[in-house]
């Protein structure tokens, strides 16, 4: 449930901003999957402690819920060529077309660049690295900056010529070549069900030893699904949180979770989000519950979670460092506060950490 920021309380996107040197941007994952520091924050005083991430089953109590997103990134960055008679007499003029979303059957939602050529009715032509055709689109639809709807062709094993020819899809912040080693890295090691085109970057941190750990420790371990699309990562291009929307990304929820986390919040135990995608999925599956119970559903979400916000499930939170002015601080700010997490993200800056994607971790408890 929302309400209303007062004003001065983070009613203005710029109220998000913040400076950081380019330098710390992550450009790789750590050297070792699990070796991130970690920032902890208590959510009730705002104060903060360098750490590591190996701490985090000895920071958990036992008892608690640990809800991961068991989302699986796919290759979803592809390469085309049009088909237009003046395109094909320039064979290496490529467009990039980034899968955002299935829509049903062959449809997929997109993101064309340079798109402001691609209109309506073309043909776009996906290559293998041998010249041949692996996939075939027309464009259905325009929307804007660059959104198409496609309508894919001449494949009968889709995801398998994905494989072949995607390319996993490293944010732009990213300034290098995608390495044979995102392949497993911009997965986390409990993905499982395809279909995110960014990863759920606070899963990254996990090993399977963490995770045994945490289980060793007394704290309960379960998984959601929720698919990234441009809910997450698109960028706001308004003014004011109040005119914020979100496009639609898609999630389920199991019964045996569904019961884990009912039961926790009956029992009155933490519910430690990993990650965003996490905290948007419970918050809105409780919004949309029986008297506030979780139910085994699949949906979709558009739930844009900004200060103000009464949190229904989530108690604690693992996430990473997000971006100046994005949806995802603006959610990490109405869990423990604007002020403290921008002085937070303040400290983070001053001591090194590495921030976005591949960087390290905050938790805040």
């Amino acid at each position: 449930m929302s309400e209303p920021s007062k004003p001065g309380s983070g009613e203005r996107v710029d109220e998000f901003d913040f400076d950081l040197p380019r330098e710390l941007i992550a450009q790789q994952p750590a050297a070792e999957r699990g070796q991130s520091r970690m920032l902890v924050i208590e959510r009730a005083t705002g104060a903060v402690r360098d750490g590591n991430f190996s701490e985090l089953p000895a920071l958990l109590e036992p008892g608690d819920l640990l809800v991961f997103n068991d989302s699986r990134v796919i290759p979803a960055r592809l390469y085309a060529r049009r088909t237009t008679v003046r395109d094909r007499q320039r064979p290496t003029a490529l467009i990039e077309v980034l899968l955002t979303e299935p829509v049903g059957g062959d449809l997929w939602r997109s993101l064309v660049k340079p798109g402001r050529k691609v209109g309506v009715g073309e043909r776009l032509e996906f290559p293998s690295s041998g010249g041949g055709i692996e996939l075939v689109a027309e464009v259905l639809e325009r929307g804007e900056f660059g959104e198409r709807l496609l309508r894919f062709a001449g494949n009968d094993d889709f995801f398998a010529a994905l494989e072949r020819i995607g390319h996993m899809p490293l944010p732009p912040y990213i300034r290098r070549e995608e390495a044979t080693a995102d392949r497993e890295r911009y997965q986390t090691v409990f993905s499982r069900e395809r279909g995110s085109v960014a990863a759920p970057t606070a899963g990254l941190h996990f090993t399977p030893q963490v995770l045994d750990a945490v289980r060793e420790r007394g704290v309960e371990v379960a998984p959601i699904t929720l698919h990234v699309g441009l809910g997450t990562f698109a960028p706001i291009r308004v003014g004011r949180l109040d005119q914020v929307h979100l496009h639609r990304e898609r999630y389920s929820i199991s019964a045996e979770t569904a019961e884990a986390v009912n039961r926790a919040r009956r029992e009155g135990r933490r519910i430690v989000a990993v990650g965003t995608t996490v905290v948007r999925t419970l918050e809105s599956a409780v919004a949309a519950g029986r008297e506030g119970a979780l139910d085994a559903h699949s949906g979709s979400t558009e739930i844009f979670i900004r200060p103000g916000y009464r949190f229904g499930a989530v108690t604690a939170l693992l996430t990473n460092f997000h971006l100046p002015k994005s949806s995802l601080l603006m959610l990490v700010s109405a869990f423990a506060g604007r002020e403290a997490v921008l002085a937070a993200y303040e400290h983070a800056v001053r001591e090194r950490y590495r921030f976005f994607s591949y960087g390290d971790c905050m938790l805040i408890r």
